[in-house]
């Protein structure tokens, strides 16, 4: 029984499918067969042209149109050529279905997301406006501009005169130097007048925002520095007098002759008339006198209030008064009127270089602001001052920009603008019509809810 038992055989793993594709069988042509040197070649019929089964097999392929022939009319060739004509007009290429990049500017949705800005009139300012040479100011030179030239070259030679005949006074020394910074202010005076012939002098540009009328303070500032070291070398030349007076023995010899008694001393006669002659011809100092203010001459006449013009002409009048003095007191008066003069050449020098140094530096340094400030804060429609500068840009504008935080309606915001515009102008500038400097105000205001 056991032997009949049979052992059933273990399931077939099945065999994966195979990665290369089935081959079809392959049927075997006879090549040699095809071939015209076969022998059998020409026994088959059914590959010449001529015999009647040829056009019905497989390999019938239709054949093309002749021209001049009808269709029907079929070629005996095995392929299907046609005749095509070349265009010789340009290949119109389309753009249907064919997006090239990211053209947000031309899309249909972006048309309501990226807008154009709009169109921007030109800056009316131009970028640089021509410098003139000197060639060119030469040729557009008045009349009246070359006579003031002219004077400011006598001017010089008044100041050489003065300092060459000074050898005897030391008085007479510190004239010469105040001399020689009137002639330089003259000349000066004389290519502003010429160089506003110009546009460039004060027409604004991108480059010369405030066009070139800076160049004068930069040159006035210049001019200050001198002054400025002119007083020092005559304070050295003082103390080094004095120090010959208490018995040292000087290094160079000094030997001052002063005029003869009851004479008239040429060299202040003509440093007087100098001095007048500019003022008021060529309005000498017109504009330092106008940035820069004392109190204590601001009372006097026109010319005298000017500090460098009260300066030059009252020790020129001294030194015309001094021969009228013993000998004695005269070296004593010549030694103290040196000494003040180059002090106050000192003073005057200082306080120049402070103010035109500020105005380089865009700043305001006059007085009253501070008033001005509080005539502000003192309306009832003014909350509080967030900012104020005040700053001058030349001899003849200023600048005032202030942030306030106000309220009220329109009209009376209206009328506080004008206040504010008016007190600054009157305050500040010293009026309409009074010479005084041009100010430009701008106001922001921010209205507080109440």
């Amino acid at each position: 029984m056991a032997s009949d038992i049979t052992i059933p055989r273990p399931p077939r793993t099945p065999t994966p499918p195979s990665d290369d594709p089935p081959q079809e069988p392959q049927e075997h042509h006879d090549h040699e067969g095809l071939s015209p040197l076969a022998d059998n070649f020409a026994s088959r019929g059914f590959l010449s042209p001529a015999h009647a089964s040829f056009r019905g097999t497989s390999w019938d392929v239709p054949a093309p149109a002749q021209n001049g022939s009808n269709d029907n009319n079929a070629s005996s060739g095995p392929f299907n050529f046609t005749t095509t004509v070349m265009s010789k007009g340009p290949v119109l290429k389309s753009n249907v279905g064919q997006r090239r990049g990211h053209k947000y500017k031309h899309s249909s949705i972006s048309h309501q997301i990226f807008l154009e800005p709009p169109p921007r009139a030109p800056l009316a300012l131009p970028n640089s406006l021509p410098i003139p040479t000197f060639k060119e100011c030469r040729a557009s030179m008045s009349k009246d501009q070359k006579t003031r030239f002219w004077w400011s070259v006598c001017h010089m030679f008044v100041a050489a005169y003065t300092l060459w005949s000074a050898h005897g006074s030391l008085a007479m020394t510190a004239l010469s130097h105040l001399i020689l910074f009137d002639s330089l202010g003259a000349m000066l005076c004389v290519a502003v007048d010429v160089l506003g012939n110009f546009e460039v002098w004060k027409r604004s540009s991108i480059r010369h925002p405030f066009g070139l009328e800076r160049a004068e303070v930069l040159a006035g500032f210049a001019m200050c520095v001198l002054l400025l070291f002119m007083g020092l070398d005559l304070i050295s030349h003082n103390l080094q007098h004095f120090l010959e007076s208490s018995g040292h023995e000087p290094h160079h010899s000094h030997a001052h002759y002063r005029v003869s008694s009851g004479s008239v001393d040429t060299a202040a006669v003509l440093a007087v008339i100098s001095t007048l002659v500019s003022a008021i011809g060529l309005k000498n100092h017109a504009r330092i006198g106008k940035a820069m203010r004392f109190a204590y001459i601001e009372s006097l006449p026109s010319i005298l209030s000017n500090p460098s013009h009260f300066l030059t002409i009252s020790c020129s009048t001294l030194l015309l008064l001094l021969p009228l003095v013993s000998v004695k007191l005269y070296t004593w008066i010549d030694k103290l009127l040196s000494g003040t003069i180059a002090v106050a050449m000192c003073i005057l020098g200082v306080r120049l270089v402070k103010t035109l140094g500020s105005m380089l530096l865009m700043s305001y340094s006059g007085p009253g602001v501070c008033d001005v400030i509080k005539d502000i804060e003192s309306d009832p429609s003014v909350f509080a001052i967030d900012d104020a500068r005040f700053w001058q840009v030349h001899y003849g504008l200023c600048m005032a920009n202030l942030k306030i935080r106000v309220s009220g309606s329109e009209e009376s915001l209206a009328r506080l603008r004008e206040k504010i515009s008016s007190l600054i102008k009157n305050r500040l500038g010293r009026g309409y019509g009074s010479g005084g400097q041009k100010w430009e105000v701008s106001l922001q205001f921010t209205v507080e809810r109440i």
